[in-house]
């Protein structure tokens, strides 16, 4: 039994030493092939377009903002009693990422 056991470590240690020799291009090969899955589904999930189930489920999951007509109406009596409100708007109209 222990003569079966030390051949076959034998025969396993050979094949180690083959394969170990090959162990820089056994890497490369799988960098090159774990690299292609990647990019494989990035250009595949890329392509992807929504249901039109889940387009319908997030229209109407979409909340509407809603705007007072009273705030509306504060708003441009405001801005039509002073100048400084008045520059204040037409600054947030040229430039709103203030």
């Amino acid at each position: 039994m222990k003569a079966k056991l030390r051949s076959r470590l034998n025969t396993l240690s050979t094949h180690v030493r083959q394969v170990q020799r090959y162990s820089v291009i056994i890497f490369v090969v799988f960098v090159a092939l774990l690299y292609g899955f990647v990019l494989f589904r990035f250009n595949s999930l890329r392509a992807a377009e929504p249901s039109a189930a889940d387009v319908s489920s997030q229209v109407k999951s979409a909340h509407v903002p809603r705007i007072d007509p009273a705030v509306v109406r504060q708003l441009q009596s405001l801005q039509d009693n002073s100048v400084s409100v008045q520059s204040l708007f037409d600054q947030a109209r040229s430039n709103p990422f203030q």
